[in-house]
């Protein structure tokens, strides 16, 4: 099965991203929003970031036409009746996106693939509520989209080997380099950064060390591009409270328990860079 239209289900921070490099990759995209405040801002991201790469020089005014000409909008979720594949983007509720995964189910051709972008859900309870589980699976982008190079590829115990083969070939054709991972939570990634961010926050929490030496300690003798607490602000708090509890219902490890000071800096609105406060001030 060759891939040639891609659709794109939520254009926020990691949907229009999404959509932002398979366009850029010369495929033809259809990107969904539910209403078109949502949908005109996540395109107005997409312009924004290709202007500033043309601006830089990263980037010629030719190929930013060409990669926004790839790219529909739209706010009709029968737009994805002709795609060969659809990623589901929208926020971590299962519910929401079974509810997704089931309308797709009827809408997009019977050898379509439908994927998720889930960093900790069950991708096994979206399928079934399909009529093709072995086809649906997960493709977990990292943000910024466009930039990261890693593509894990999420095998559900109903997937077809078929399936993976050719989200293989569409992660190298993205420029990215895929890794299979098991339906379990964390899959690979957050199995191991969960922990590793959470005992970053028990260190300033427990007052070992300031932030700053935290952050510049990981950095500079790990040889890190950014500290974890540094990387917290950037990913969001409330990302990363929701993914490590949604790891510690499944496993009961008390490693991904959240330290009190997350909660409390989650519950007090500071999130990171998005709000303009996290562990460090950014106002």
């Amino acid at each position: 099965m060759e891939i040639k239209k891609v659709g794109v289900v939520g254009c926020g921070t990691m949907g229009s991203g999404i959509a932002q490099l398979c366009a850029q990759s010369g495929y033809q995209v259809v990107a969904s929003e539910m209403n078109d405040e949502l949908l005109n801002r996540g395109l107005a991201s997409i312009n924004k970031i290709l202007t500033r790469g043309v601006e830089k020089g990263r980037l010629s005014q030719q190929d930013k036409d060409a990669t926004l000409s790839r790219i529909k909008g739209t706010t009709n979720t029968k737009d994805f009746s002709d795609c060969d594949l659809v990623v589901e983007a929208a926020i971590e509720n299962l519910d929401l996106k079974k509810k997704i995964f089931a309308e797709l189910d009827e809408i997009c051709p019977k050898d379509a693939i439908l994927a998720t972008n889930t960093s900790c859900l069950s991708i096994i309870d979206m399928a079934m509520v399909t009529k093709r589980p072995d086809k649906v699976l997960g493709l977990h982008f990292f943000n910024p989209a466009p930039v990261m190079r890693l593509l894990e590829i999420v095998k559900t115990i109903a997937t077809s080997d078929e399936t993976v083969e050719v989200c293989k070939a569409l992660g190298k054709s993205l420029g990215k380099t895929p890794v299979i991972a098991p339906d379990k939570p964390g899959f690979i990634v957050n199995r191991l950064w969960i922990p590793y961010m959470l005992h970053a926050i028990r260190l300033l929490e427990d007052g070992v060390a300031s932030r700053e030496d935290i952050d510049n300690a990981v950095s500079m003798g790990l040889n890190y591009p950014m500290g974890p607490l540094a990387l917290v602000d950037l990913t969001g708090l409330d990302v990363l409270l929701f993914v490590a509890n949604a790891i510690y219902e499944r496993l009961k490890d008390p490693r991904y328990v959240p330290p009190t000071l997350l909660e409390k800096m989650v519950a007090a609105g500071w999130l990171g860079r998005k709000t303009g406060k996290g562990f460090y001030d950014y106002k």
